[in-house]
């Protein structure tokens, strides 16, 4: 990571690493925890791109921009050096402020962007958007994160059960049936859900869990072999070790913030020991 600035924070309960490019997390576990937050041994870290893993911040739009292809994919918020605007010890641990004032042609509003990241034995991850102007404006955003599990082809995604999803590989809106499972290829949008996720892992024995607010959208990915291999920087079959699940406003779940308004995407991660009973009282 030489050249690509960067802090790390370390208290009693949890260890991170951050990112001013994209006030990006890069990496996270709790004390006595492997890590939570999968980074690939063959990130690139260049100004400019976000590096492959962590919770890259998706910003003004999610996904191909919905009218101007030549405009970044998912927003320019995490290609760009963010402001440290703070750091202060709390009682969930460390809480680490960013913050950033845009100024695209792609994005002709007035508007603030502050990231809260709080690292404790829970990591907090807040991307809150200020309208500073006199009109509205529609934003699609997403907390883009990458967890670490054993074998993705072993794990679980739960909480989306019976949820409408837009099927990105194959095509086509279908309904949820049980459990998440990846065996090949998956890109979701799952629609109008604010519920809470758990991802089993049974190599590792933990359960990942994952509560938001202020997000209408989930996005269950994994590039599997082929498109690993296309994106250049997965590693040698480093898609198996990772799962993205992502908190998000994408597809017709986009939010529109009001003027002098102001919208507030959080996500919560910890880790639970995988124990009987534990599903029903997470």
């Amino acid at each position: 990571m030489d050249g690509f600035e960067k802090i790390e924070v370390e208290n009693e309960q949890g260890v991170a690493t951050i990112a001013l490019q994209g006030a990006q997390v890069l990496a996270w576990e709790p004390k006595g925890e492997r890590p939570v937050i999968w980074l690939s041994r063959e990130a690139r870290y260049v100004q400019g791109k976000s590096a492959r893993g962590g919770i890259p911040l998706c910003w003004p739009w999610f996904g191909p921009h919905p009218v101007e292809p030549s405009y970044p994919t998912h927003g320019f918020a995490r290609s760009l050096t963010w402001e440290l605007k703070g750091r202060e010890e709390v009682e969930a641990g460390t809480l680490v402020v960013f913050g950033l004032l845009p100024h695209e042609p792609s994005w002709p509003h007035s508007s603030e962007l502050e990231c809260r990241i709080s690292v404790g034995r829970k990591l907090e991850v807040e991307l809150v958007t200020y309208n500073r102007g006199d009109h509205p404006f529609t934003l699609g955003c997403a907390l883009h994160t990458y967890f670490s599990v054993s074998d993705v082809r072993k794990a679980k995604i739960l909480g989306l059960e019976g949820t409408r999803y837009l099927d990105k590989v194959n095509g086509g809106e279908r309904i949820q049936e049980g459990a998440v499972t990846i065996h090949s290829e998956v890109d979701r949008i799952y629609l109008d859900t604010a519920s809470t996720c758990l991802i089993e892992d049974p190599g590792w024995n933990r359960i990942i869990r994952i509560e938001k607010t202020g997000s209408r959208s989930t996005v269950v990915w994994n590039p599997w072999i082929e498109k690993a291999e296309k994106l250049g920087d997965m590693g040698k079959e480093g898609y198996l070790g990772m799962l993205c699940v992502e908190s998000c406003n994408a597809a017709q779940d986009v939010v529109t913030v009001p003027p002098s308004g102001e919208h507030r995407l959080k996500a919560v991660y910890s880790v639970l020991a995988s124990q009987p009973g534990l599903r029903r009282s997470a």
